[in-house]
C-alpha cells in the first residue's frame, strides 16, 4: 500500500467546485474527465479526440468505446451529458465563498447525444477556454446521484484508475482497477492519511511509513537529499484592490501600490526563499502568462504617482486580513505595511479569524481598501472572466474596469486556436501590468517528499499530484 500524508483530508460532491490541492488528486483518482491537463496544454481522456467550431461555441467529443463505472454500468455518452448538466445547476459548483462556478460557463449550455461515444456541447456563450472547465468535470456514474444529492459522500462512483475502498475521518482508501483504458497505475493501493503537522510527515516518510508526504517545511525537509522535490504552486498570493470607492478607484494609487513592493525582499522576509516574485496576474505556469516586468520596485515612480494622484503627503489604507490562507496573512501585511512606509502609504490594518466569514465578506463586495487574499484558478481565462471582468461582476471581483482589457477578453475567448490565444492572453497580461487590478506579490514554492530515488519526478503544473502516475513506491521504501 501507498501511503500519502498530507495536511487536510475530505472529499466532497464531486461536482463542487474546490481548488484544493489535498481533494483533487483523490477526485481526479476516481473519476475520469474529458481531458487530461498536461503542462499549459490538453491531452485526451475520456474523450479520444474533439472538434471545436470557428466560434467557438460548438464541441463535439467522440468519448472512449466501452468504458464502464466502477458499479459495472456504462460511461458513455448519455452518463457524460447527466454529469455536465448537473454540474451546471445552481446547487452545485459551491467554493469556499462563491456557489454555482460551473453554471456560468455550462448553465445555458444544449447539450446532445449523438451516439454512445459521441456528445455535442453547444455553449450559450463562446468560450475557446472550454477545456480549462472540463478538466474539472468530474464524470459520475448516475447511479450516485440520488446518494449525493441527499448528503451522502460515500457515494463515489466513477470510471477512474482507482475506486474508493474505505472513507475515515482521517483515511481515504482507493483500490487500483484493472484494465484501465488510460493504462494501470504502478501502485495497487493508495492510502490518503490526514497529518496536520509538517514535522510529523517528514518524519513519517523519514521512518518509511508513507511513501509521499506533501506540503513539507522549505528548510526542514532539505535532509531528505534527492527523495525532496521542489515545484512553484500556480497560486497567486495578492491584495484584492478596492477599485470601485476609495484611494483605490484612481489607477494611479494602484500602481504606486505596485511599484512601491519589493517583492524579492518579502520572498526573503515572510517566506524565506520559499517563493518566486509574481510580476503579473497569473503563474507562470499559467497558458499566456506574459514575462512583463512591469512590477518592479521603483519608489520613486511611486511617489510620483502618488503626488498627481493628490497624496504627496501620504495615505491611510484600510486592510482587511485573515489568520489563515494564506497561513502568513498577518506576517505578510505586516511586512508589506513596513514597506509601504517608504513612500507614505500607512495600512491599519483589521484581522478576521473566522475564513469562511471573510471569504463571504470578499465575495459581498464588502472589503475595506484592500484585503488578502489568493488566486488559484488554473485557467488564465477563468482568472479573467471572474475576477476582472466588469461586465460579469463576479464573485471576486472588487470594481475594477478596464475597458481595453474586456475587449481582449471578448477576442481570446472566440479564438479556438491556442497560439493565436496564448498571445491574446499575453497581451492582457501587459496591460494588466500598465493597469494593475490587484497587488500581485509571489506564487509559494512548495515541497514535496517521495520514498525512494525518483530523479525524473516533476509535480504537474497545476501543483496537484498525479495519483495514476506516480512512480512504483513499495510499502517501506528506502
Amino acid at each position: 500500500m501507498t501511503i500519502i500524508a498530507q495536511a487536510r483530508l475530505g472529499i466532497h460532491d464531486p461536482h463542487d467546485c474546490t481548488d484544493a490541492s489535498d481533494e483533487l488528486p483523490i477526485l481526479h483518482a476516481v473519476y475520469d474527465t474529458l481531458v487530461r491537463r498536461v503542462g499549459q496544454g490538453f491531452v485526451p481522456h475520456l474523450a479520444r479526440r474533439w472538434e471545436v467550431s470557428d466560434d467557438a461555441r460548438v464541441w463535439t467529443f467522440h468519448l472512449n468505446p466501452d468504458v464502464r463505472f466502477h458499479d459495472g454500468s456504462p460511461c458513455d455518452a448519455r452518463s457524460v451529458k447527466a454529469s455536465l448538466e448537473r454540474m451546471a445547476r445552481e446547487d452545485k459548483g459551491y467554493t469556499l465563498g462563491a456557489p454555482a462556478v460551473w453554471r456560468q460557463y455550462l448553465g445555458g449550455a444544449q447539450i446532445d447525444v449523438i451516439d454512445a461515444v459521441t456528445l455535442r456541447v453547444t455553449l450559450s456563450d463562446p468560450m475557446a477556454d472550454l477545456l480549462d472547465v472540463l478538466e474539472q468535470g468530474f464524470i459520475v456514474a448516475p447511479s450516485a446521484f440520488e446518494a449525493l444529492d441527499a448528503g451522502d459522500l460515500t457515494a463515489q462512483v466513477g470510471s477512474g484508475p482507482y475506486r474508493i475502498t474505505t472513507i475515515g475521518e482521517t483515511e481515504i482508501s482507493a483500490a487500483r482497477v484493472d484494465g484501465h483504458f488510460a493504462g494501470e497505475p504502478a501502485n495497487a493501493e493508495i492510502t490518503w492519511r490526514l497529518v496536520p503537522d509538517p514535522a510529523d510527515r517528514l518524519a513519517l516518510l523519514e521512518s518509511g511509513d508513507v511513501q509521499v508526504a506533501n506540503g513539507l517545511d522549505f528548510e526542514a525537509s532539505r535532509k531528505l537529499g534527492i527523495k525532496r522535490h521542489e515545484y512553484l504552486s500556480p497560486v497567486a498570493i495578492i491584495y484584492l484592490l478596492n477599485a470601485a470607492k476609495g484611494p483605490l478607484a484612481d489607477a494611479r494609487i494602484r500602481r504606486a501600490l505596485s511599484v512601491a513592493v519589493d517583492r524579492d525582499a518579502l520572498v526573503d522576509t515572510v517566506m524565506h526563499g520559499a517563493a518566486r516574485p509574481l510580476r503579473g496576474f497569473v503563474s507562470p505556469n499559467h497558458f499566456g502568462a506574459g514575462d512583463g516586468q512591469g512590477a518592479q520596485c521603483d519608489r520613486d515612480l511611486a511617489r510620483a504617482l502618488l503626488a498627481e494622484a493628490g497624496y504627496a503627503d501620504g495615505l491611510m489604507l484600510e486592510v482587511d486580513c485573515p489568520t489563515r490562507l494564506p497561513d502568513e496573512a498577518e506576517r505578510l501585511t505586516a511586512a508589506l505595511g513596513e514597506q509601504l512606509a517608504d513612500v507614505g502609504i500607512r495600512l491599519n490594518v483589521h484581522v478576521h479569524p473566522e475564513r469562511e466569514d471573510y471569504a463571504h465578506m470578499v465575495r459581498r463586495k464588502e472589503i475595506r481598501d484592500l484585503c488578502v487574499f489568493d488566486s488559484s484558478p488554473m485557467s488564465t481565462y477563468r482568472v479573467l472572466y471572474e475576477k476582472i471582468d466588469s461586465r460579469l461582476k463576479g464573485s471576486w471581483w472588487q470594481g475594477y474596469a478596464n475597458p481595453e482589457v474586456e475587449a481582449v477578453i471578448d477576442q481570446g475567448r472566440v479564438t479556438p486556436d491556442r497560439a493565436e490565444r496564448a498571445a491574446i492572453w499575453r497581451e492582457a497580461y501587459a496591460l494588466l501590468q500598465d493597469d494593475p487590478a490587484w497587488l500581485t506579490l509571489y506564487n509559494p514554492i512548495r515541497v514535496i517528499g517521495l520514498a525512494g530515488e525518483h530523479p525524473d519526478f516533476a509535480m504537474p503544473a497545476d501543483g496537484v499530484i498525479d495519483v495514476a502516475r506516480l512512480p512504483y513506491l513499495p510499502e517501506g521504501g528506502a
